[in-house]
């Protein structure tokens, strides 16, 4: 079990992360959500002690395994050392030698290659020896073998940082087998669709708010609440609006009933003391009748504030980019393959796991009009390759990249200085509203690039690709590093979009929800 009572944490610039935070995680699949910079993988790092609380409490039941993002290698560091055995292996082949020193008998672990193996091949890694170099392996196979090291370990709770980021499907399928399986106690922070719709439920960031079941039970009971919130606003308006008009209709009485007052005190001929005497209780009444209104009024505009709280603010980016439109017939990329494997078909539905080899073998890759394809393949099998070398061949249309570092910003100038780079013609105008539908609004389009967070950063990249009004534009992994709220954003982004389009990415939810019309197999 993981407790958090009263958790309190800011970074050292004074940049509040956690303020209060009450959170009871229990046995089974816990799934870490919330947009980027909402502390998800500083609570992981807070469970596995690398972080201090700044007040409050974080509690961990038993032991804790903890693979981060970014797991520490050196050039020498074997899968062996990765996985914690080196010690045991090397008293055990020392043993086996004749050495009967008492610190190998100390250290040796008889079974610890059968079960390291063990775990290593449910993973998908069979052909990855114990004494191979870290160094030498791919980004993917580097995280496997973390998880095959903490599977080994077997911890009470093993608190995962998004594990799939680097995989490819059919690694990203033995992941979720085995998390699955999992016995103890797992808490993932993830963007992955398929991932999180296995969790038994999901813990949503900075709140804590714990909802039962995976993505799509969330995704139901958020959209209940929204349109339960909505019509709170409404209703709310409403009553704004009719106290308003209460409080106009009483003082209309009012006066006009202290006029005809006046009008009746004249013709009677009362004496003066009366007439005071009146007109201060008429006064007291009319002020105790328009307190009442007004305070009527605040109560319920107090109410349309709670009341708009409520709504999520799920904002997006909705883009209209004619100078990026294709003609259906317009051939957009004549590529040679020069005997790379390419399975190459068209998609009715949604797209598969593993891809069926028939289809057409091609001697090039032809693009015509505004297609939308995914380059589909498992790691190595040349994706990115093929990517960069499709914006080294001759341009038949305009053509941008975004490749998965992101490096397509100058770090040392705004936003919109970047934008006006690759759009010289655009007025300033055109410039600061563009930027405002990718959420860059008012200063926000001054901010300089390399300040800006990984979210912000994402959309400022695609602000200026898109600005370049590009009729081809390819995307290597672009859902990698983004929170779900980016992920419908670019989505959102990409509707707009009226040119052609290549996309290496192993994630097949968000592959389906741009429209994808052919699939290309690596």
């Amino acid at each position: 079990m993981l407790r958090c009572d009263d958790l309190f944490f800011y970074w050292a610039d004074g940049t509040p992360v956690f303020e209060g935070l009450d959170l009871v995680i229990g046995p089974g699949v816990t799934g870490l959500i919330g947009v980027n910079g909402s502390g998800k993988s500083t609570l992981l790092k807070l469970a596995a002690g690398e972080l201090v609380p700044i007040r409050g409490s974080i509690q961990v039941s038993g032991s804790v395994g903890y693979l981060p993002q970014n797991l520490p290698l050196g050039v020498n560091r074997t899968v062996s050392d990765l996985m914690g055995i080196t010690v045991a292996r090397r008293a055990l082949h020392a043993i086996e030698a004749g050495d009967t020193s008492e610190e190998h008998f100390e250290n040796v672990v008889w079974d610890v290659e059968e079960r390291a193996r063990a775990e290593l091949d449910k993973l998908g890694l069979d052909d990855v020896g114990l004494d191979r170099t870290v160094a030498t392996l791919s980004g993917g196979e580097t995280v496997m073998v973390g998880l095959a090291a903490e599977f080994l370990r077997a911890p009470d709770v093993l608190l995962l940082d998004e594990p799939t980021n680097n995989l490819d499907l059919a690694a990203r399928h033995r992941l979720y087998d085995a998390v699955t399986a999992w016995p103890g106690t797992i808490v993932v922070v993830s963007h992955d669709r398929v991932l999180l719709d296995l969790v038994d439920r999901l813990a949503e960031l900075p709140d804590g708010r714990v909802f039962g079941g995976g993505l799509t039970a969330y995704e139901d009971v958020l959209e209940v609440e929204q349109e339960a919130a909505e019509r709170m606003v409404r209703a709310a308006e409403g009553e704004v609006r009719r106290e308003k008009r209460e409080l106009v209709e009483a003082h209309e009485k009012l006066t006009k009933r202290a006029k005809n007052a006046r009008k009746a005190e004249a013709t009677r001929g009362l004496p003066k003391i009366v007439v005071g005497a009146k007109k201060r209780a008429a006064q007291e009444s009319a002020g105790k009748h328009r307190v009442m209104h007004e305070e009527r009024l605040a109560g319920a505009r107090d109410r349309l504030t709670e009341a708009e709280e409520a709504i999520r603010d799920e904002a997006e980016i909705r883009v209209d980019l004619p100078g990026t439109a294709v003609p259906q017939t317009r051939m957009v990329l004549e590529f040679p393959l020069g005997g790379t494997f390419v399975t190459d078909r068209d998609v009715s539905g949604p797209l598969e796991l593993v891809p069926e080899r028939r289809g057409r073998e091609p001697s090039e890759l032809v693009v015509r009009g505004p297609e939308r394809i995914a380059l589909l393949g498992p790691n190595g099998s040349g994706k990115t390759t093929l990517l960069e070398a499709v914006t080294r061949w001759p341009e038949l249309v305009p053509t941008r990249y975004l490749p998965q570092r992101l490096d397509v910003l100058d770090e040392t100038v705004s936003i919109a200085a970047n934008v006006r780079a690759v759009a010289p013609g655009a007025s300033e105008n055109e410039i600061r509203a563009g930027l405002a539908r990718f959420l860059f609004r008012g200063d926000r389009a001054d901010q300089i690039a390399g300040t800006l967070s990984g979210g912000e950063r994402f959309r400022a990249a695609l602000a200026r690709l898109l600005f370049a009004q590009p009729q081809l534009l390819l995307l290597d992994e672009p859902t990698n590093n983004l929170d779900l709220a980016s992920v419908r954003q670019l989505a959102g982004a990409l509707t707009g979009y009226r040119g052609a389009l290549i996309v290496a990415s192993h994630d097949l939810p968000f592959l389906d929800s741009i429209g994808i019309t052919r699939r290309l197999d690596l």
